[in-house]
């Protein structure tokens, strides 16, 4: 059955589940086009109440966060709203009243002391402050400024306050520690991120000292396995572990070859327990309830709450528009592709219903990421256009490993491209495709990756989408925005010395390799980590050039589309694209 386009635009989103203490509610963030807002479920059968009003919160995305906080007495709340300050709910709705005053920096990221009296928070993503919750005390710094970054402050029930911390030249998947505002500090040998305490004391955190991001308290793993319990820190609030009331056990998210799974690890005994298929995310356990947020390939995001005594699972929000049901959604593939260098190269096949029309290649953006078996409708739609969709997981990619995400160091814009190549051949020979039914496609650094690949073997494809993609290295590294100015220093080499690397790996400077593969470019004119004159430029060489290129720019958009309106049009485009460069190939 064909999904029409609009079904796949405009969907809530779901963020940030917390249960109440006691367990006795949850909260989660409720987001639809440029408004959001706190929503809260009793157990008692009441039906959902949003919570907020004005100002509205500002959410975070997928299974980040950082916006909000239940106070312990679950009679209030703290959230980030979208004037970058933190402001106290009263949950009956009779006080509304702010608590910093910050501005131009954003507050983020509150945690309120489990006494009541202050919350800890970050500002501008570099700061650690605290403030009195009764407005009794001034806001006071609490970081001696020695970290570029500072992410998800946590208060121990003694008062301690510790978070994630991390410099420059460094993205925090490469090397970040834990700091406290005692002066003591946690670093492992590389990433290290989520700091807690569980309720004996214990610190407990993220770690991939021993090549895998494990959960690990104090000085070694929970769990020492070859899986993933988290994601990189590519924003704040992941909550991919939670601890039991009394500590004695954790539940923790594995990640499977993209595949998610949740885990309860007993600490006495070790003994692991698989308690549910599918990603989750956003952990939170009072009582006998964990919630969390659940998304497949076959289900469509939703919020949980599993009794912790069996294990029984109740759905308590569903985010997308209904009728997916109807729709034949499928679960991925795994399938390896052989790289030239003898490396085994992972990707996820959704396979199209029948023979298909042919392949799309679609490259997940970071570089450092991955593109998990959730809920993602727009591939969706392409398999229902006939369409087999192949994600690979090219060397850089997070989810398999350190060594494996650790290996593009110096080497974007080559490892990267030939390793999607070698995922194209390989779904040549499976019979998924033909280079003249071939469609690669990416958004930002998956955009980049794309033209390398439209560069390096024409013969292979028949078009290239590349949504905001990276077009010259060099200017991304002057003008990229504060998070990611430095993140070309590891992935290709520092400036000035490695300017000819930038510049023989910039399609922006090769306009000619570009001629022979049709280019489908959009960009948003408000992006502020890929400027969009890098597109303009691009498409106004290779045209020169005699290449054959669009290039579509969406008025009042940032990096990636979020207005319904432009959201459409470029699934639209894209789809008249696709058809015009394959239609020879298809008849």
């Amino acid at each position: 059955m064909r999904i029409p386009a609009e079904r796949t635009i405009g969907a809530r989103e779901l963020t940030e589940v917390r249960l109440a203490p006691g367990g006795n509610a949850v909260g989660y963030v409720e987001s639809t086009g440029s408004t959001a807002a706190i929503i809260v479920h009793t157990f008692d059968g009441d039906p959902p109440r949003q919570l907020t009003a004005w100002p509205p919160p500002r959410p975070g995305r997928g299974m980040g966060g950082g916006c909000w906080s239940w106070c312990p007495d679950a009679q209030a709340i703290v959230y980030a709203a979208v004037d970058g300050e933190l402001w106290w709910q009263a949950i009956d709705g009779s006080v509304v009243r702010r608590l910093t005053q910050h501005q131009p920096l954003p507050a983020q990221a509150p945690y309120v002391a489990p006494d009541g009296r202050s919350v800890a928070y970050v500002v501008d993503q570099a700061q650690v402050w605290s403030v009195a919750v009764d407005g009794s005390a001034a806001a006071h710094r609490l970081d001696d400024g020695g970290a570029d970054f500072c992410f998800d402050p946590f208060v121990d029930p003694d008062g301690r306050v510790r978070w994630q911390a991390w410099n420059q030249p460094n993205m925090p998947w490469d090397a970040s520690r834990v700091e406290c505002n005692d002066g003591t500090s946690i670093v492992g040998a590389g990433c290290v991120q989520q700091p807690r305490a569980l309720p004996d004391g214990a610190a407990v955190s993220v770690r991939d000292d021993t090549g895998w991001l494990n959960v690990w308290v104090d000085d070694r793993p929970l769990v020492d396995e070859p899986f993933e319990h988290a994601g990189p820190s590519w924003g704040l609030g992941q909550r991919s572990f939670t601890c039991s009331p009394d500590g004695s056990r954790v539940a923790f998210t594995r990640n499977e070859g993209g595949f998610g799974r949740l885990c309860v690890v007993d600490r006495s005994s070790g003994v692991v327990a698989d308690v549910a298929r599918a990603v989750h995310g956003s952990l939170s356990w009072e009582g006998t309830r964990l919630a969390a947020l659940r998304t497949g390939a076959r289900t469509p995001t939703q919020v949980v709450v599993y009794d912790t005594d069996t294990w029984e699972r109740t759905v308590v929000a569903i985010g997308p528009v209904a009728g997916w049901e109807a729709h034949h959604l499928v679960e991925p593939e795994l399938v390896e592709a052989v790289a030239g260098d003898g490396a085994l190269i992972p990707a996820r096949l959704y396979r199209a219903d029948g023979d298909g029309v042919g392949v799309m290649v679609w490259v997940h953006g970071g570089p450092t990421d991955q593109w998990q078996v959730s809920f993602m409708a727009h591939l969706a739609l392409w398999r229902s256009r006939g369409w087999h969709v192949v994600v690979p997981d090219h060397r850089g990619s997070t989810g398999h490993g350190r060594g494996f995400q650790q290996a593009l160091r110096g080497r974007w814009g080559e490892l990267d491209v030939e390793d999607v190549i070698a995922v194209i051949r390989h779904a040549h020979s499976l019979g998924l495709g033909t280079s003249g039914t071939t469609i690669v496609r990416g958004g930002s650094a998956g955009g980049f990756t794309a033209l390398g690949v439209a560069a390096r073997a024409p013969e292979l494809v028949a078009g290239i989408v590349a949504a905001y993609p990276v077009t010259d290295l060099a200017d991304l590294a002057a003008r990229s925005h504060r998070f990611e100015q430095h993140y070309t220093d590891t992935l290709v080499g520092a400036l000035p010395q490695h300017a000819e690397v930038y510049r023989a790996r910039s399609p922006l400077h090769h306009p000619t390799d570009l001629v022979s593969t049709p280019l489908l470019l959009s960009h948003g004119d408000l992006d502020p980590v890929v400027p969009v004159d890098q597109s303009q430029r691009l498409a106004e060489r290779v045209s020169a050039a005699g290449g054959d290129v669009e290039l579509v720019i969406h008025a009042g958009e940032g990096h990636g589309f979020r207005q319904p309106v432009n959201q459409l049009a470029d699934i639209e485009r894209t789809e008249a694209f696709v058809q015009r460069v394959t239609a020879a190939a298809v008849r």
